[in-house]
C-alpha cells in the first residue's frame, strides 16, 4: 500500500510539473507575441497555475487518506 500512495504522489508531482511547464511557456510565448496583453496573460497564467496546482494537493489528500487506513 506504501507503494501505491508513493507512486500517486509522484506521479501528481510530474503532472503538475508538465503542466506548469505548459501554461508557463504558452503564457511567455504570449506576452513576446503581443507585450500589451502582459497584463491579462499573467493573470490568466496565475489563475491557470492555481489549477494545474490542485491535482497534487487532491492527490497528497488521497494518499493520506489511504495510508492512514493502513
Amino acid at each position: 500500500m506504501e507503494m501505491a500512495v508513493g507512486l500517486l504522489l509522484g506521479l501528481a508531482a510530474v503532472g503538475a510539473g508538465i503542466g506548469n511547464g505548459l501554461v508557463v511557456g504558452r503564457t511567455i510565448e504570449g506576452m513576446a507575441r503581443q507585450p500589451e496583453m502582459r497584463g491579462m496573460l499573467q493573470t490568466q497564467m496565475f489563475i491557470g497555475l492555481g489549477l494545474v496546482e490542485a491535482l497534487p494537493i487532491i492527490a497528497v489528500a488521497f494518499g493520506l487518506i489511504l495510508f492512514g487506513r493502513l
